[in-house]
């Protein structure tokens, strides 16, 4: 049975703030799996949406524009680093914590090729279905901030996004789900993982979507789950996310 990282933080994860006190960002969800994983003690600070830019810059991050930004960011207190993204972050969190070991997806070209297919469906739903979502578990200053960032992206309000073509859209996905859903189960009889028996960055790719679609809203992580092979990734992580704040 998982239990969570105990002893003395190691880690500041910076997260992203929600109404409901919980992790909430796919991105910020693969390196909190990652932490998990390796029972590395952290703990969490949370950022409402229009202070990660001004908390970034004051603790010396830099960044090339000022939307890139984005959380997840850790510090490391051992070496008193500070990193940004998800990527950077994991790649640091595998060479400073060796075991156990998070295969990456360029280990091998077949599971390259189901990261690269499982990750264009997931933004598209993430996109579709999520992103306008997020509003109704934000705070107001959040909300605000997130909706003048969307409308400035899409040029439209936000709830356009939800429209009758959300389910038409869904509709157009299905196959390509129930394709990659498969792909996901090839080796269901070694173990439930994409690798079979092991655990890797793209079982926490996955489950880092669903498990931010659970949380925005739990009919669109439904939705995702009714793909065996997309919920039998899930349910395998599932010990990987007791630590969610």
């Amino acid at each position: 049975m998982f239990s969570p990282p105990a002893g003395r933080p190691q880690i500041i994860l910076y997260d992203l703030a929600c109404t409901k006190g919980v992790c909430f960002d796919p991105a910020v969800w693969r390196v909190r799996l990652a932490l998990n994983y390796k029972r590395i003690p952290y703990r969490t600070i949370f950022l409402e949406f229009p202070d990660v830019r001004p908390t970034f810059y004051a603790l010396g991050l830099v960044s090339s524009t000022e939307e890139a930004y984005e959380a997840p960011a850790i510090h490391y207190l051992p070496s008193d680093e500070y990193l940004m993204g998800s990527s950077r972050i994991i790649d640091f969190l595998e060479y400073k914590y060796a075991w156990p070991s998070l295969p990456a997806p360029s280990q091998s070209e077949a599971i390259r090729r189901i990261e690269t297919q499982v990750r264009s469906y997931l933004d598209t739903i993430f996109e579709l279905s999520i992103l306008p979502r997020i509003i109704n578990i934000l705070s107001p200053r959040s909300r605000t901030y997130h909706r003048h960032a969307a409308e400035k992206r899409y040029d439209f309000p936000i709830e356009e996004l939800l429209d009758d073509e959300e389910e038409t859209h869904w509709r157009m996905l299905e196959g390509g789900m129930r394709e990659i859903s498969g792909l996901l189960q090839a080796k269901k009889a070694v173990g439930p993982y994409v690798l079979g028996g092991h655990v890797s960055l793209t079982d926490f790719m996955i489950a880092g979507y669903m498990q931010s679609a659970r949380t925005i809203d739990e009919a669109v992580y439904e939705r995702i789950a009714r793909f065996p092979g997309f919920a039998q990734i899930y349910d395998a992580c599932a010990a990987f996310m007791e630590q969610k704040d």
